[in-house]
Parts: C-alpha cells; structure tokens; sequence
C-alpha cells in the first residue's frame, strides 16, 4: 500500500517557485602541498518571469553542491522590477567593472535581442520586448551582474519619478 501512494505523488510535482538558468559551471583548482584540489563554481540565475530576478553563485566539492548554493545566493539577491507592456520604461546605459550593458525598450512583437547572460536574466525577469548590447566583457557572471544593476536603476528611476508628483 504504502509504495503505491509514492509513485502517484511522483506524477504530481509541485512546480518550483522560481525558474533557474545555469549560466557558467567552472571547475576551479587551489595548488596545495599534496597536489591539486578541485571544486566547482556554478554561476545560476534565477527567476519567477513576473519581475522578480536574482544572480547567485556557490562553490561546492561536487557540481549539485555548488548549484544549490547559487540557487541559495540567487534568492538572497533577487530584486523586483516593474514590467510595463512586455518591456522596460526608458533607454538604460550601466558601467560594472568592465562589463558595459546597453538596453532599450522594443516595440510589441520584437522579442528579446541579446545574448549569453543578458538574455538569461532578461527571459527570467518576465520582459517579453527588449533590445539590448554587452560591450567590455564577455565573463558571463560580470554581464550578468550588471544586467541586475541595470534593473535596479530601471526600478531607482521609478519610484525616483513617484516622489516628484
């Protein structure tokens, strides 16, 4: 009886909260006096494409380890944004390190224009219509951390507006 009731409830997964997007997974070496010692660093984005997005990163002995603690990380640094017709309200220029991120709105039906990282967390976001450029780098944690600094100001230059009415 008892092994019946699990497989039903296998067929019936809850669907996770947030969507997540592994955008860089790097084995990274430490040099020790016995040899070389391997971990793994995963870069993960996450999302609810409702407006709410975050970038997270996690070390780990194992591949799964490391991802659960991006996903973790994702979470402590999700921010919200506010998505206007599938699309962002102004012209957006960011400077992050050497990662520089240009995104502009787009009309209806134009999708979204960009690629690696930016795409990732622009998909995950919820925005439908976006134009975008990554100058500078190509490091994808760098460009994806931008892009959320970008949005960030996007969501500054909202509330930014509210205060002056």
């Amino acid at each position: 009886m008892g092994r019946d009731n699990n497989r039903r409830s296998k067929g019936r997964r809850e669907k996770p909260e947030y969507d997540q997007k592994l955008l860089d997974l790097a084995r990274v070496t430490r040099v020790v006096k016995g040899g070389r010692r391997f971990r793994f660093r995963a870069t993960l984005v996450i999302g609810n494409k409702k407006g709410r997005v975050g970038v997270g990163v996690g070390k780990g002995a194992d591949v799964t380890d490391a991802i659960k603690k991006a996903f973790d990380d994702g979470k402590k640094n999700m921010i919200n944004i506010d998505v206007q017709k599938n699309t962002i309200s102004h012209d957006i220029f960011i400077k992050s390190g050497s990662a520089k991120i240009i995104l502009k709105p787009a009309p209806k039906g134009r999708g979204i224009v960009a690629g690696g990282a930016v795409r990732a967390v622009i998909d995950l976001a919820g925005i439908k219509d976006i134009v975008s450029k990554s100058l500078g780098t190509a490091n994808k944690l760098n460009v994806a951390r931008a892009t959320i600094e970008a949005l960030k100001i996007l969501k500054d230059s909202k509330t930014r507006g509210e205060r002056m009415k």
